[in-house]
């Protein structure tokens, strides 16, 4: 390979960070260690790259704990439950206890994940508060009970303290029993858009109920989400196909947060319990829907049906 242009590493894919070989000749011919785009190389292989091309780049950076969007690569190593990265990391002289976002290290953050024994914790480092240990002991739970998920193209809104007949009630829906259901459950796509977005589905789980449209965005428009949370609150989630999940809560017929990106990472600005939630639930956006309001569904059937309501929305506009 010739000497190359720019930062030296236009053209590599994510898989070519697991490649050592290939990494290690980019950078004998001049690509630099520490830039990448618009970010850090050293970061992009503590995500996805393999350990020894981690440790190859630890080698050379300037700064092993040099930050990117409020976090060291250790940090999005342990983001990423990425234990295996994470280690070389610390090897290389990484720290583990540096804070990044909202007062968390990458060390206090794994005493959450899957790997809490991957760093020696010193002495005088706090670990977990009775909180935090329960959140994550209740996202083990959550994400166990709903499985691997196939959600894309469905509308949910999760709703605290009231059961589906209330959330019916709100909406002013009524019962659907039209015996075209089957035909729009096994062919979404043939039935009317129009009409088939106005049917939704409800089903109690503890904690309060579960709105869902396998099909469409229904659940959480402006106008459904507010009437479900008078007095209480609700977090919709859109899974679109084409631009990923987007969430939206409403809280006391208010909505207070539109455009969100459950299941994403933590974002500088974040508070302490949001951090820990985007990383409980990091890829994993029904999930975190249903934790951010305190729904404690025992199973995916909220989600994938059958529900225990199908009901027929009154028209109006919902997105006022």
């Amino acid at each position: 390979m010739s000497v190359v242009a720019g930062d030296g590493w236009a053209g590599l894919g994510w898989d070519g960070w697991r490649d050592h070989a290939l990494v290690r000749e980019r950078l004998e011919c001049g690509a630099d260690p520490n830039v990448w785009g618009g970010g850090r190389p050293l970061h992009r292989a503590a995500v996805s790259g393999s350990p020894e091309v981690v440790a190859e780049l630890a080698r050379r950076v300037d700064d092993v704990d040099a930050e990117e969007a409020g976090g060291t690569a250790l940090w999005a190593a342990v983001l990423s439950d990425r234990a295996d990265n994470a280690r070389v990391l610390a090897a290389a002289g990484a720290d583990p206890w540096r804070t990044a976002l909202a007062g968390w290290s990458p060390g206090r953050l794994s005493l959450a994940g899957p790997t809490p024994d991957l760093f020696m914790v010193p002495s005088g480092e706090r670990g977990l508060t009775p909180a935090e240990s329960a959140a994550a002991t209740e996202a083990r739970r959550l994400t166990a009970a709903l499985g691997d998920l196939d959600h894309d193209g469905t509308g949910l809104a999760c709703v605290a303290g009231i059961d589906a007949a209330e959330a019916a009630r709100r909406l002013g829906a009524g019962p659907y029993e039209d015996p075209e259901l089957d035909l729009l459950l096994e062919d979404p796509v043939s039935y009317d858009a129009d009409d088939s977005l106005q049917i939704i589905g409800a089903t109690d789980v503890p904690g309060g109920c579960v709105i869902t449209q396998p099909w469409g965005y229904a659940p959480q428009m402006p106008g459904v989400l507010t009437l479900l949370s008078a007095g209480t609150v609700c977090y919709g989630l859109y899974a679109n196909p084409k631009s990923g999940n987007q969430g939206s809560i409403a809280r006391d017929g208010v909505m207070e947060g539109t455009d969100l990106h459950p299941g994403g990472g933590p974002d500088e600005g974040d508070s302490p319990q949001g951090v820990l939630a985007a990383y409980l639930y990091h890829h994993n956006a029904v999930a975190y829907s249903c934790a951010y309001v305190g729904l404690r569904p025992t199973d995916a059937r909220a989600v994938t049906g059958p529900p225990d309501l199908w009901l027929k929305l009154p028209r109006r506009g919902y997105w006022h």
